[in-house]
């Protein structure tokens, strides 16, 4: 239900990789969000349905914010993600595509210049690249250490649908994903992502759970590429058709999982679409992919 502080509000409806999301501009912070409110417009029965809320805040209005401008002063806007059941992220890479494509159409930022958004996690910089975005998704790192690349896991997963405990591999980005390798694509299929996944020790933040089923390298362009499908679970939504971090998370685990001489470059297919990551000076990552702005909607 609408509470009458929200009436009238104006909203955007969009997606990367059909992992969706709805925004709208408080330039100043005025707007009091809750988690209930957030809830009640991703709700997909009772609200308008959206895996995610982002607000767009200008930096200097938020105490997050203030941080994020002495790290870089050029950073004007801040992108306030909040996931489907209204708590807080980090941030989101699939969101931060399409809140630099909400900004541009916004006019609060030139159109296809480099942008800098603020966010929990701190400064990433978005560009153009054809009619696709892409995000410095800044440094990434596994929790486990050297020990857990080398044994290839540091966590035992347990998924509804699939036999037994799984070993998943733990990679920040920075949000907490946890990487599941399977054999083949019928157990990716047969995996249900409904039901809570339980990883064990229990993560203190919780995690995204990603299955993933590595499909072998190619060469593109005189590059090697790898190729990864994926589906995911993200913790305060459900399964989701993306996660932009996930599939930095899952290139990653994988690439890790190649060893030495494994690709920097990699295509990762999720039931939304795809997106491609690149691994960066060893410790950066870059994801390119679509931004999609759907429909503006007022409540009533």
């Amino acid at each position: 239900m609408t509470t009458p502080a929200l009436r009238g509000l104006r909203l955007t409806k969009g997606h990367g990789t059909e992992n969706d999301f709805l925004l709208l501009t408080d330039p100043d912070g005025a707007l009091v969000l809750d988690a209930a409110d957030v809830a009640g417009l991703c709700d997909r029965r009772a609200g308008i349905g959206a895996d995610g809320l982002i607000r767009a805040v200008r930096s200097r209005a938020l105490a997050e914010g203030v941080d994020v401008l002495a790290e870089d002063p050029t950073a004007e806007w801040f992108m306030d993600y909040r996931n489907a059941d209204g708590s807080v992220a980090e941030m989101c890479g699939n969101g931060i595509r399409v809140f630099v494509a909400y900004l541009e159409r916004e006019g609060l930022v030139e159109p296809g210049a480099a942008v800098a958004v603020g966010t929990r996690s701190g400064v990433r910089r978005v560009w153009r690249t054809g009619e696709e975005y892409t995000v410095d998704m800044g440094p990434w790192r596994m929790p486990g250490g050297a020990a857990a690349i080398d044994q290839g896991y540091d966590v035992a997963v347990v998924v509804a649908g699939l036999a037994g405990a799984r070993a998943g591999l733990r990679v920040d980005v920075p949000n907490p994903h946890t990487v599941v390798a399977l054999p083949d694509v019928a157990e990716l299929d047969a995996a249900d992502l409904g039901p809570a996944v339980v990883v064990e020790p229990v993560p203190p933040a919780g995690t995204n759970v990603e299955l993933v089923v590595p499909l072998g390298e190619e060469v593109l362009d005189g590059e090697a590429v790898g190729t990864v499908r994926m589906r995911v679970q993200e913790r305060g939504v459900g399964e989701t058709r993306s996660c932009g971090t996930g599939t930095c998370a899952a290139a990653l685990a994988v690439r890790a999982w190649a060893g030495r001489g494994a690709p920097d470059a990699w295509r990762v297919l999720v039931p939304g679409g795809e997106v491609r990551v690149r691994v960066v000076d060893g410790d950066r990552v870059e994801l390119t992919g679509p931004a999609v702005l759907v429909a503006d909607v007022s409540l009533r």
